[in-house]
């Protein structure tokens, strides 16, 4: 990070590792896993008469292996090995102790034929299909109700070909909502790692109402210009751990959601307790890392670290709306480093987009407690568009330790927030001049942690030629 240049700078670091007492937040949740976890029943997709020729629709053999399979559930669980090969299929359902595991050169295929991802119902924290009234396509590989579910393998893929969905969706001849490539529901103790995922026809993989999802070591790739092909999106989910990925999307490449105005207030479950380490990416037209706009349930606990974002519209993005009701709360950003990034720090307020006409406009969202520090940036044009709701200010923003190379004459916009900052370069719009220390450090969420690894690592004291060496 930036050396500070005056005993006043100086000071000020070191009154910031002093706020007040820590608060230990824990890594358990992105432990390694045991990836080589031996089932004790294995069988080859082949057995099942699949043809890994990219053309055989092998719909069938997926589910006849999967049903066979599921007889060993209570019996230690078993694999689903995917040779090399180009395997295309329609929709198919996962089952619990189940690892699919993707061999080198394994393609799985997602048919470019509609009927073969059949509609279910919409999610009840969103009312209807994302996309429209009604239901929605069914994901490429899907699970529900299920316990311990591993989707992994020696980097194979899972290409949704996702192609002939965003014609639909851009000429507006799409009859439901487009699917997910993967989607778990209502599921606990799920890993996916060590794969790629491209071209989805939608958001690629979506955990929604699931606990204890581990997501490492995978590369999710789309055209920077394909519609809504977010990366992952945890969504009224709870101890999701997100390590070691590469995205490149055409939309957000994490947002964090939980339910949709009245129908997401209603289902009341937030997505809290969720953990972002060392990810890496560009979109060109959305955030590296987003929450809402779907966030009636509420969303909390966030942590990120260790981020590059480069090439890309915005950073960091909160989107809301009134109507959404919820909350957004205890947020924290640390050591990020951005290159040739339109915004650096956006949120948004009145961001719209609603299910319907039957949503309260009075239920207005709650933004508090959003820590961002420890970030350096090249070619900026904005350092932060932040703009709240009139009549339900965001509140207790805290910046410290930022430094951005920002070309723009007008480096802040901000509006109907409240918030603090120390050390941020280009200086900080007028709402949060104020500074962190003394008064305002109980305002500000997980400040103090970085105690921890200063010990070791005198962030205060390095260059940005340090931090992206």
């Amino acid at each position: 990070m930036r050396r500070p240049s005056t005993l006043v700078e100086v000071l000020l670091v070191l009154a910031l590792f002093s706020c007040s007492p820590w608060t230990v937040w824990s890594n358990t949740l992105c432990q390694q896993t045991n990836l080589e976890e031996v089932r004790p029943h294995s069988v080859s997709i082949t057995e099942f008469g699949a043809v890994g020729d990219g053309v055989t629709l092998n719909t069938k053999a997926f589910q006849n292996a999967i049903f066979y399979l599921n007889s060993f559930a209570d019996k230690g669980g078993a694999k689903l090995f995917v040779p090399a090969g180009r395997w295309l299929t329609g929709s198919f359902d996962l089952i619990s102790h189940l690892t699919l595991w993707l061999d080198t050169d394994a393609v799985i295929l997602g048919s470019m034929n509609p009927e073969d991802w059949p509609v279910v119902d919409p999610l009840p924290s969103y009312g209807r299909g994302r996309e429209l009234p009604g239901g929605r396509h069914r994901s490429l590989i899907y699970g529900h109700n299920l316990t311990d579910v591993i989707i992994t393998g020696n980097n194979g893929t899972i290409d949704g070909q996702g192609s002939i969905w965003w014609s639909m969706f851009r000429n507006k001849t799409l009859d439901y909502t487009r699917p997910h490539l993967v989607e778990l529901m209502n599921s606990t103790g799920v890993l996916i790692s060590n794969l790629t995922f491209l071209n989805s026809p939608f958001w690629t993989i979506h955990p929604v109402y699931c606990s204890q999802v581990t997501i490492q070591n995978v590369a999710i790739l789309a055209p920077l210009d394909s519609p809504n092909t977010d990366g992952i999106d945890p969504d009224s989910s709870d101890n999701v751990c997100i390590e070691d990925c590469y995205i490149s999307t055409g939309d957000d490449l994490i947002a964090i959601k939980s339910g949709w105005d009245e129908y997401g207030i209603a289902y009341g479950r937030p997505s809290t307790n969720i953990i972002i380490h060392r990810l890496v990416g560009k979109t060109q037209t959305s955030a590296g890392i987003a929450i809402g706009s779907e966030m009636s349930g509420g969303v909390s606990e966030v942590h990120a670290e260790d981020i590059q974002f480069y090439d890309s519209y915005t950073a960091i993005r909160i989107k809301t709306s009134p109507g959404r009701g919820g909350y957004v709360r205890n947020i924290y950003v640390s050591n990020m480093t951005l290159a040739n990034v339109d915004i650096a720090i956006r949120f948004t307020g009145l961001y719209g987009d609603h299910p319907d006409d039957a949503y309260d406009p009075n239920a207005l969202p709650v933004i508090e407690k959003i820590t961002i520090k420890d970030v350096v940036g090249e070619n900026i044009k904005t350092a932060g568009l932040v703009e709240g709701i009139e009549g339900d200010n965001f509140v207790n923003i805290c910046l410290s330790n930022i430094t951005l190379d920002v070309t723009s004459n007008y480096p802040w916009n901000c509006s109907y927030i409240k918030g603090y900052s120390d050390l941020v370069l280009p200086e900080a719009c007028e709402p949060l001049k104020e500074r962190i220390f003394p008064e305002h450090c109980s305002d500000c969420y997980n400040l103090p942690n970085q105690l921890q690894s200063s010990n070791s690592q005198n962030r205060a004291g390095q260059t940005s030629d340090d931090i992206k060496s």
